[in-house]
């Protein structure tokens, strides 16, 4: 059996695993490229210059929505990762690679061309769409005719499945995720605390939540003075983080509405039964899961590990390819 790599590409984080040695890579999806033509950092060491970086130094995401935007940085960025996951030894391996479900002919064929053209020498190129390789990652049976309600939030976009018989009977892509709930953040300190921080800080500020909210504390936020210039630091309040976020929460909820108002009713019943599962990095901010419960009605099944389901979604098939064949598109 060849080597198979498995690539979940998302907007944010690159996950990667590698069939021969069955380990794992996760890496900022993140490139600084000096003087226009010179890689100069990738991946978390990227991420550690951004917003630090000088002009002559272009850090940037080659995703966006989920949407391959910059094909030759994201080439460079993906030889670079699995040559790390596989210390060289890629040559003639098979790569899985998932893309979201609500996409064109184009942008499908993007990630086709993505591997290709990244002198990965690739055996074979394969797709799959990532609310199966979720609904696979989560233990649960994509095959079987019970209907699977899946929401994948991320980074950039928020993807609400309807899965039956190993193919997707619904599906919606939102562009709401973790960054517009970074966004809102930032948009509450500058107006309510006369405070400008950085996309980083907003983004501490969202994944500190929990732990605020459990010690029913402040957040301590150091930025710039809005009126004076000065670096300054600030106490915000848990209450006005949570209530900056609700909006893009509550039109989360409402496109699962929409969906299951769509969803045919033998399916329903179904889902009705198991639950909504819940994947992506951006599921995990404070009470979003009892946010969609109670706006549902439904039993939500929250995961720990929520951003490395997909990845190990794709590991389960590439070790059982004729188990999950039906679901396996191959170029």
């Amino acid at each position: 059996m060849a080597n198979a790599f498995g690539i979940d590409l998302g907007t944010y984080t690159i996950n990667l695993y590698n069939s021969s040695k069955k380990n794992f890579l996760k890496e900022i999806n993140m490139i600084a490229i000096e003087n226009k033509n010179t890689l100069f950092a990738y991946g978390d060491s990227a991420y550690e210059m951004y917003e630090k970086a000088p002009d002559n130094i272009k850090i940037s995401f080659p995703l966006n929505s989920g949407v391959i935007a910059d094909i030759n940085n994201m080439k460079v960025l993906l030889k670079h990762f699995v040559n790390d996951i596989s210390d060289g030894n890629y040559k003639g391996s098979d790569f899985y690679i998932c893309t979201p479900t609500d996409l064109t002919d184009v942008e499908r064929r993007a990630f086709f061309d993505l591997i290709k053209e990244a002198d990965l020498k690739a055996r074979r190129i394969y797709t799959i769409e990532k609310a199966i390789a979720c609904g696979v990652g989560m233990g649960v049976d994509v095959r079987s005719s019970e209907g699977v309600m899946v929401v994948d939030i991320g980074y950039n976009t928020t993807e609400i499945s309807v899965l039956s018989l190993g193919g997707i009977v619904l599906s919606k892509l939102i562009k709401t995720g973790g960054l517009e709930f970074d966004n809102s953040i930032k948009n509450m300190i500058r107006k309510d605390y006369n405070l400008h921080i950085g996309a980083k800080t907003a983004e501490n500020v969202k994944i500190s939540l929990n732990e605020i909210m459990k010690n029913n504390t402040n957040y301590l936020c150091y930025g710039r003075d809005v009126v004076n210039g000065l670096p300054v630091e600030r106490e915000i309040s848990s209450k006005a983080i949570l209530a900056a976020i609700k909006p893009d929460i509550d039109t989360i909820v409402d496109n699962v509405k929409n969906i299951l108002e769509r969803t045919p009713p033998e399916l329903a019943a179904d889902i009705y039964r198991n639950g909504l599962f819940l994947a992506g990095g951006a599921s995990l901010v404070y009470d979003l899961p009892v946010n969609l419960a109670n706006g549902t009605g439904l039993k939500v099944n929250a995961y720990e590990n929520a951003q490395d389901i997909v990845i190990k979604g794709l590991r389960d098939v590439i070790n059982n390819p004729k188990k999950y064949r039906q679901v396996i598109h191959a170029f």
